[in-house]
């Protein structure tokens, strides 16, 4: 009987195609654009996710910011040896640590000049962030111990400050806390950026490099704050309880005036964020669907009206109420099913598309795409529900008489 009705409802559908078309159409762009919508937001969360994977989930920073408001006390800052103590504590946690400093600078050599932001690393630092260098070598242990003046450039630094990336042995003028120098270049690395990175930092003209931690504390060794790495696999938020007490007892403060700020705070944050706008955005495009949707009731009701004479003819010949109202549904309901699979080819081929135009690995989800399937097929039964009912409810005999 199911599969009469779907050959009934396909026939009366290819019988008038260009009017399916235009019915279908509500929910071809209804669907389309809910797909298209999740897609966006789920390729950006993806992309969001892999951005903060190569920045480290374990990274952590942790500073002291009174929570009653009150201005910071010199002890407030950490010093070497906090900083070493902290390490030795949790050596079993910790896998690197140093101060996160920064400082940028123009860099001198000839005519030329280029802005850089140098970071302060330790001599591990490639433990737990890869530093792919092409010329020369990382910072030792050596270098940063005797705050050696030694630097590893970015390539695209390297090229416009010497007009060639093997830098390796060069030197350069900068400043650093007031105190000019000259720095040798011992080796040059190649920043691989996902297309994340890339459209977040545009193209900016300050370059990167890496430089001794220890030479941006240096004189008086005072830390604002500690930046670490925990090991692989930790979890952080039981990190968190046992660490942040320590801190506070090292500092003489209470817990709650310790900040422990992690990579996974914030991109957990992030990702409710987008997952959010991404639903909201959505939800604002599914109410097209209720537009197809009417449009169906619509036109099912003009088809109720033409086909009257054919209703009765089936009533005369046997067929029950339910018989008719089941072949109207299933007609609606395949109607919107087209339009929904439509929908889904159009939306994700205009994600994908964009994707390989952008250089984007793009993300459809198989349950959304069913889900939009289902839900346009559910919106063809609801809106048909009431043209299917009004021709199942005639009377065989005004039907028969229609003219």
């Amino acid at each position: 009987m199911l599969l009469e009705n779907m050959f009934m409802a396909l026939h009366a559908i290819r019988a008038n195609k260009m009017r399916s078309f235009l019915t279908m159409l509500g929910i071809i762009i209804g669907i389309g654009s809910v797909i298209a919508i999740v897609s966006i937001g789920d390729t950006m969360r993806s992309m969001v996710a892999s951005l903060y994977a190569n920045v480290g989930m374990t990274r952590a920073l942790i500073y002291i910011w009174p929570a009653d408001g009150s201005d910071q006390r010199d002890s407030d800052y950490f010093n070497m040896e906090q900083m070493e103590r902290i390490k030795e504590v949790f050596q079993d946690d910790i896998e690197y640590i140093d101060s996160n400093a920064y400082y940028s600078g123009e860099a001198l050599h000839g005519r030329n000049k280029v802005k850089f932001q140098f970071q302060g690393i330790d001599y591990n630092y490639p433990d737990v962030q890869k530093i792919n260098i092409i010329y020369g070598r990382n910072l030792n242990e050596a270098d940063v111990k005797g705050r050696k003046k030694n630097v590893v450039l970015e390539s695209k630094g390297a090229m416009e400050l010497f007009g060639t990336e093997n830098a390796v042995g060069k030197t350069f003028r900068t400043t650093v806390y007031g105190e000019t120098d000259d720095y040798n270049v011992v080796g040059v690395y190649k920043k691989e950026l996902t297309p994340i990175e890339a459209m977040m930092m545009g193209t900016g003209q300050t370059k990167e490099a890496f430089i001794p931690y220890t030479i941006l504390t240096w004189p008086n060794d005072y830390l604002f704050q500690v930046n670490l790495f925990a090991r692989e696999g930790t979890d952080m938020k039981e990190f968190e309880g046992r660490i942040v007490p320590y801190i506070a007892r090292l500092k003489d403060r209470q817990p709650a005036d310790v900040t422990f700020y992690s990579a996974l705070d914030e991109m957990s944050g992030m990702d409710t964020m987008m997952g959010g706008l991404s639903a909201a955005v959505g939800g604002i495009a599914a109410i097209s669907l209720l537009v197809g949707g009417i449009g169906i009731m619509n036109i099912m009701l003009v088809s109720v009206t033409e086909r009257t004479r054919e209703i009765g003819i089936r009533k005369a010949l046997g067929a029950r109420t339910h018989d008719v109202m089941i072949q109207f549904l299933t007609e609606s309901a395949i109607l919107s099913a087209f339009g929904g699979i439509l929908g889904v080819v159009i939306g994700a081929g205009l994600v994908m598309a964009g994707g390989a135009l952008f250089g984007l690995s793009v993300v459809v989800k198989p349950q959304v795409v069913l889900v939009a399937v289902g839900f346009s097929a559910l919106v063809g039964l609801f809106f048909g529900l009431y043209p299917a009912s009004k021709a199942a409810k005639k009377d065989p005999i005004d039907a028969l008489r229609y003219e």
